[in-house]
């Protein structure tokens, strides 16, 4: 089994990690619930970070894994929208830790075709699933605020405040998470064509196993380990999310236009902020 330390020879940062970890406990207790806390230490050496990120480029996905799982703060987590090509993640993480956590942020709006491909990938892959949702429910919010996410830029980063990222950051508390893995590629969006393979966020490790990845590869594991796409793909979508928010790729459309008409694609989850 893997050792879930920090690399021996930089000891200072696994006790700068848990000093400001205890630090953040105490503050948060005089801050606002909903508030999200970066727990790191903001004096981590960056050329750290540069040289891991370096050395990593040349690695292989899996290599990647083991190398966190060596060298980087558990517990590790892996969070999952189970979306269109999600199944490369799931069992590439399974591989390597059959009972590692799997993450899902469940806004109440997602395709009932998501939901049965939950309840099969978790089924086939034997997921340790843990789903964290909003404090109010969907239906509750639709009463109170409305269709948020038809409404303006500041409504649409409350809605995705509320149900992905305070839900997300939540479930990693509680799992106790150091390190979470994320299954993002920088050929999805112009903003993840700039992420590292390892970076901060929020306080934790967030590491990218298959981020210079194109949808060649992702195909060629799939096909290779008879693994499925997600059920709406033979239906022309290349992304899923909400019901309200999605659709699919049809002739002239560009693949960003598939998402939020075309706005902004990052609810917060991957960006080092609250939101859109």
């Amino acid at each position: 089994m893997m050792t879930n330390s920090l690399i021996s020879t930089k000891p200072d940062v696994v006790a700068q990690f848990s000093t400001n970890k205890a630090l953040s406990v105490n503050a948060h207790t005089n801050t606002d619930v909903n508030k999200i806390n970066n727990r790191f230490p903001a004096s981590l050496p960056k050329p750290w970070l540069a040289q891991w990120n370096d050395d990593l480029e040349q690695k292989t996905p899996l290599a990647r894994i083991e190398w966190t799982m060596e060298n980087l703060p558990s517990q590790f987590v892996l969070s999952s929208s189970f979306g269109i090509q999600s199944a490369v993640m799931l069992h590439m993480m399974t591989q390597v830790d059959a009972n590692i956590p799997v993450l899902l942020t469940d806004t109440g709006h997602l395709f009932p075709e998501t939901y049965q491909f939950i309840e099969a990938l978790a089924e086939r892959l034997k997921l340790n699933l843990h789903v964290f949702s909003a404090v109010e429910s969907a239906a509750w919010q639709l009463a109170k605020y409305g269709e948020q996410w038809a409404q303006d830029d500041e409504a649409l980063k409350q809605y995705n405040r509320k149900n992905k990222v305070e839900p997300l950051e939540r479930g990693l508390s509680e799992l106790n998470c150091g390190t979470w893995f994320s299954g993002v590629r920088r050929q999805q969006t112009t903003h993840r064509q700039g992420l590292p393979v390892v970076s901060i966020l929020r306080g934790r490790f967030k590491v990218h196993p298959i981020i210079d990845w194109s949808n060649k590869d992702v195909h060629q594991y799939l096909t290779k380990h008879d693994l499925p796409y997600h059920p709406l793909w033979e239906q022309g979508y290349v992304s899923v999310g909400d019901v309200h928010s999605t659709k699919p790729l049809t002739l002239g459309m560009d693949e960003s236009e598939t998402r939020f008409g075309a706005g902004q694609r990052e609810c917060g989850l991957h960006t080092d902020g609250d939101g859109i």
